[in-house]
């Protein structure tokens, strides 16, 4: 069942079109990646499901109804743009944000020290956000934006600033937020996080939704029929069989452990007998398909390709 659904949503500023008959649906306990270019309209789709801006038409519907004011607080925005306080303690100030989102004092303060805990952080307590480093920073920010336990959170760009290490740590809360029933939309131009994270995806380009599904499904779908095998045996003799037969693409270097070459058959009717010849001329270590990445997908997307 879907927890957010956007209908025919379009928006304008002055002369420039940023949102146009937008339509997606979010499924409830899902991770959503929100792709596009630089300009497509993610962030104004953001600002609208935030009620930070209004549509020109169109409708967001939260649980089947259409979202109103006080829905927000159901909401947790993580901007890419961040907004802490400088000047003020890191402890005071993710008081002041939780209390804005409707937990008592008591509550913010036992919930902030579990995660502050919880991320090793509890010495940041008392200093100022001008001692963070941009990572740091990323972290207090998260805490808040998940503290009053949303039903709907939203990360655009969520690991800037982000080493390897914790990235990885961000990537593990959001799926431990996700199996604990919480439903995430993920904006980021970070195509191998996609991968790792996203359940469905949308893709946002010159102001109109161009692709949309599961990750997989996509992937998929966008395949060429392009396999590649290893083997044991004459790489001539098997190269000399397939022709005629399919498209021999690429090899790999002989001195490898295994011969291996990248294959193009024309149709899925084809892919058996294929297999069965070269397993009479060589002997077969792995056949596997070679499904495009999420960001082969998405430049050809973008381009006009698909």
């Amino acid at each position: 069942m879907e927890l957010l659904k956007v209908e025919n949503v379009s928006k304008s500023f002055a002369k420039h079109k940023a949102l146009d008959d937008v339509s997606l649906s979010i499924p409830r306990g899902s991770v959503y990646g929100l792709l596009g270019p630089n300009g497509a309209g993610k962030t104004t789709l953001i600002r609208i499901i935030n009620r930070i801006t209004a549509p020109d038409s169109g409708t967001i519907y939260l649980n089947g109804k259409p979202l109103q004011p006080e829905d927000v607080t159901r909401i947790g925005y993580l901007p890419e743009e961040r907004g802490l306080y400088k000047n003020m303690k890191v402890g005071e100030q993710a008081l002041y944000f939780a209390q804005l989102k409707g937990l008592s004092r008591r509550d913010a303060t036992a919930r902030l020290k579990k995660w502050f805990t919880h991320f090793g952080i509890q010495g940041w307590w008392d200093k100022k956000v001008t001692e963070l480093s941009k990572g740091m920073a990323q972290k207090v920010q998260f805490i808040v934006t998940i503290l009053h336990e949303p039903e709907l959170l939203i990360f655009d760009e969520p690991f800037s600033g982000f080493d390897p290490i914790n990235a990885n740590l961000l990537k593990e809360e959001i799926m431990k937020l996700r199996d604990n029933g919480a439903t995430v939309i993920f904006s980021t131009h970070n195509m191998a996080s996609v991968e790792e994270v996203c359940d469905h995806i949308t893709l946002i380009n010159k102001s109109k939704n161009i692709l949309s599904g599961k990750v997989d499904e996509i992937r998929h779908a966008h395949g060429n029929n392009i396999f590649e095998v290893d083997f044991r045996g004459s790489r001539e003799e098997l190269t000399a069989a397939l022709t005629d037969k399919c498209t021999l693409l690429e090899s790999n270097d002989e001195n490898s452990v295994y011969n291996s070459l990248k294959i193009h058959i024309p149709d899925d009717g084809g892919v058996k007998s294929i297999i069965s010849l070269i397993n009479d001329t060589v002997e077969i270590r792995s056949f596997h398909e070679v499904i495009p990445s999420m960001n082969d997908i998405f430049i050809k997307a973008v381009a006009g390709q698909l």
